[in-house]
């Protein structure tokens, strides 16, 4: 009797100081992760582009570049010494954006008016005609699509569902299939390193009600991205996805900055002040949540309610009804 109260004792006591080790350990491992957020955020450098080559010839690849994020990636990557390859639909607006870099930065720029949502053979190999030789050691994978309002998934029209599936998903694989073979070589030859950007968002990192297609196509850039990352490491090239939530453009139709919502040009800034730094994305390879607040919401939804959680589920759903019912009140009040 003795001997099974003592063993008793023994296993209650082993049990109290595994549960209080395993409180502890998880307290500090949430304030450790807390504070690499920070730091990724306000404090450490991230990696320096002169690492692929800035201001020695070097080339960067920037699709989607007319407009918005993608055209402050051309702007920011000219200010910093890469000529550019300006790659969007439509030609006159690239044209503009060209004119801009020329005015501003001295570097050489090429255009390749490239509609995505085509998946045309054609302009995948005027795209690949088009960097022929160069050295590029940087590739933006910016073009995307999203629902033109928040959609039911059984309602969302045929040619929308395709178009975001082949534009976010289809032509960004072969636009990397065309572009990275150049960037590795470059790396090889010039003896530097290789960089490839995508675009991620909040609607991949988290499963969003009512931007059901979107939402997968997001999700699944995230997997293949980091998929790459693996592969490419050998190759000396960094593959990264970088996760936003919302950005002032012509995609989200906010036109007010804020502090959740910056502007593309500060959006792009957070993106190379902290390169190669995981900002939100702590718990995530070779993935970033660069801009401050983005980062901040990033990483306490993931270490509380859970990214796939039905809390986060739910409250998705209610905002995204709320803006699917406003979007259809004001269509209709332009119809009356």
């Amino acid at each position: 009797m003795t001997l099974a109260l003592e063993f008793e004792s023994k296993t209650v006591t082993a049990l109290v100081y595994l549960s209080v080790f395993t409180g502890a350990y998880k307290i500090i491992t949430v304030v450790l992760g807390y504070l690499s957020v920070l730091l990724d955020v306000f404090v450490l450098p991230g990696v320096s582009l002169n690492k692929y080559g800035a201001k020695k010839g070097h080339w960067a690849v920037v699709t989607g570049a007319s407009d918005g994020i993608g055209k402050e990636y051309t702007l920011q990557l000219a200010k910093r010494g890469f000529n550019v390859v300006l790659v969007s639909r439509t030609l006159s607006k690239l044209e503009s954006v060209q004119t801009e870099v020329q005015s501003k930065y001295n570097v050489e720029t090429k255009l390749v008016s490239f509609d995505a949502s085509l998946d045309s053979e054609e302009s995948y190999q005027e795209l690949a005609d088009a960097i022929a030789g160069l050295p590029v050691t940087v590739l933006v994978n910016n073009v995307g699509q999203s629902h033109s309002i928040p959609v039911p998934f059984l309602e969302t029209p045929i040619k929308e569902l395709k178009d975001i599936i082949t534009i976010n998903n289809t032509a960004t694989l072969r636009i990397t299939q065309i572009v990275a073979p150049v960037i590795v070589t470059t790396a090889r030859q010039k003896k530097t390193r290789g960089l490839i950007l995508t675009m991620g968002s909040f609607g991949g990192l988290l499963p969003t009600p009512l931007l059901a297609t979107y939402s997968g196509s997001k999700a699944f850039l995230q997997s293949w991205s980091s998929a790459l990352a693996g592969e490419l490491k050998s190759d000396n090239v960094d593959v990264e996805l970088v996760i936003s939530y919302l950005v002032t453009s012509a995609m989200s139709k906010i036109r007010r900055t804020s502090a959740s919502i910056p502007s593309p040009k500060a959006f792009v800034a957070s993106v190379f002040k902290s390169l190669g730094r995981r900002g939100g994305a702590q718990e995530r390879y070779a993935t970033s949540t660069p801009f401050w607040s983005h980062a901040l919401m990033h990483w306490w939804i993931e270490n509380t309610v859970g990214v796939y959680s039905a809390v986060a589920n739910t409250l998705n759903l209610n905002m995204h009804q709320s803006i699917r019912a406003r979007a259809l009140k004001k269509a209709a009040s332009k119809k009356e």
